[in-house]
């Protein structure tokens, strides 16, 4: 077991730091003075030393000189309130190994241990070194009061160094997913005090405005393709995009929000009709699917499809196809030349989201995709050999401009969160829609008057509940159960930077 020596004269105050060493598999031993540390580091064997500067009595540079010459392979941590450069020569002067400046928080605790422990094993260690000098921008960065470009921001940076990692070292991983988690709770907080008024004042580019702003000005003589992948986060697309970089060029990347609830019926059909949920069961109220109604809630996205060009003046020779499995993939690519006949061609393809329901259900998947970096490599080696691959190599071909979207991510759900309603309550593990609904506050957002944010009503007592973070919804019945049968998988529907902020590409061939 690794042990680790803090000492610092205000050691009670860092208690929840060393818990949580110590829930993380960690031995540590606290003294609150120089001399005590030097006693410890005598009579003790200790891996790595935490070392408070502004320390009573013998000072934590005169610790750290006595420490070196005693022990001068066990790396020391120098933990200062100050940024002086005259301290900091000081101490690098005296080898020290990393050093923190006050307030540290818990994960730059066990980053610092990770990287200088368990250094020698890191595959890059470039790549650990850069993170470790960004983790402290990206924490105060975090703290500032962002606004919704600023959380693309973030998410943008956050996945890089998740992908950074999947080719080098995954042991930081752990470190960054503490960091994600963090930044996912502040997300939900963001979200959750601004939502409504981005309906009422100037919010992001959200779904129902995407063709319009994004896609049809694009729509010209030459044939145009818009791909949309159901349910691709942006670090799937960052995986796939070097495979179709060989026969295209990046006109455009972009982010964009998708409306709540993240799921198909609400998010995709807002993207195709230009319209809010609430607004396409007014103008469509045949074709708009409640919750309890039967049937496919995604049957009429062509016509909301037709009704959005019509609105925005725009008359082209167009089609839409859904691709639902490799025949029909298959058949498009065979078809292709029919395509070529059109301005603009719509190609649904659903691989994705039967890829994450695929995991939850089936063990064979779950084994494959166990985690993010596995989730991520399956997409990849699904795409490389898929349909969908063809026919973009064939857009490629015929030197067309295609444009690439989603409606929704995805997130791996790992805490249950109890909800209590009546039979019509829907089964979603991300949102809730239904009346007389139990729950924990502070787990979810909970919208009461579903007209402020345009979502239908199905009665007059309707509440809309989205997840925040990683939680997912479990009733009280059989709960161990449904725990354990959904913890770990991928769900979608509610608040996180996964499922709300989501690609859009516009690649040009070459």
């Amino acid at each position: 077991m690794t042990r680790i020596l803090w000492a610092d004269d205000e050691i009670e105050l860092l208690k929840p730091h060393v818990m949580f060493l110590e829930n993380k598999g960690y031995e540590v031993t606290t003294v609150q003075s120089g001399n005590e540390a030097i006693d410890v580091v005598k009579d003790e064997t200790v891996d790595i030393v935490f070392l408070d500067e502004n320390m009573p009595g013998l000072s934590g540079l005169e610790t750290l000189d006595f420490i070196k010459k005693e022990k001068p392979s066990v790396p020391i941590v120098m933990i200062t309130k100050s940024e002086e450069e005259s301290i900091m020569d000081s101490a690098i002067g005296g080898r020290i190994n990393d050093y923190l400046i006050k307030p540290v928080n818990p994960n730059q605790i066990l980053l610092s241990i990770k990287k200088n422990l368990e250094g020698k094993r890191l595959v890059n260690e470039k790549t650990t070194s850069s993170y470790q000098q960004k983790f402290r921008e990206l924490s105060m960065d975090l703290q500032d009061n962002l606004d919704y470009d600023g959380w693309i921001e973030i998410y943008k940076r956050l996945v890089y160094w998740e992908l950074q990692f999947d080719k080098t070292d995954q042991s930081m991983l752990e470190v960054l997913q503490m960091q994600k988690n963090e930044a996912n709770q502040l997300f939900s907080k963001y979200v959750a005090n601004n939502y409504v008024d981005w309906f009422n004042n100037e919010g992001p580019l959200m779904s129902h405005n995407l063709l319009k702003e994004k896609v049809f000005p694009k729509i010209n003589k030459e044939t145009t393709f818009l791909i949309v992948i159901d349910n691709l986060r942006y670090d799937q697309w960052q995986i796939i995009k070097p495979l179709l970089m060989e026969n295209f060029t990046t006109q455009e990347e972009f982010l964009y929000y998708s409306i709540l609830p993240t799921a198909t019926q609400y998010a995709r059909n807002a993207l195709f009709a230009g319209l809010l949920p609430l607004e396409i069961q007014k103008k469509f109220p045949s074709k708009w699917k409640n919750e309890d109604d039967q049937g496919s809630k995604n049957k009429f996205e062509q016509d909301f499809l037709n009704d959005n060009l019509s609105r925005n003046n725009i008359s082209c020779k167009s089609s839409y196809n859904k691709i639902t499995n490799l025949e029909n993939g298959k058949k498009l690519v065979s078809n292709f030349s029919n395509l070529l006949t059109n301005q603009f061609n719509v190609v649904v393809y659903n691989f994705v989201d039967m890829l994450s329901h695929a995991r939850t259900d089936m063990e064979v998947i779950r084994e494959l995709a166990d985690d993010e970096s596995a989730y991520r490599s399956l997409t990849l080696s699904w795409f490389e050999h898929s349909a969908l691959f063809d026919l973009f190599k064939l857009i490629a071909d015929n030197n067309c401009e295609v444009i690439i979207t989603t409606d929704h991510g995805t997130i791996k759900v790992n805490e249950p969160s109890k909800v209590v309603g009546d039979r019509n309550t829907n089964s979603n593990l991300r949102y809730k829609q239904g009346k007389n609904l139990n729950y924990n506050d502070k787990d979810v957002l909970a919208i009461r008057n579903p007209e402020e944010v345009y979502l239908p009503r199905m009665n007059v007592s309707s509440t809309y509940l989205f997840a925040k973070e990683a939680k997912f919804f479990v009733y009280p019945n059989n709960y161990n159960y449904y725990v354990n049968y959904f913890k770990n998988t991928f769900q979608h529907g509610g608040i996180s930077m996964e499922e709300m902020i989501i690609p859009l590409i516009h690649l040009k061939s070459k």
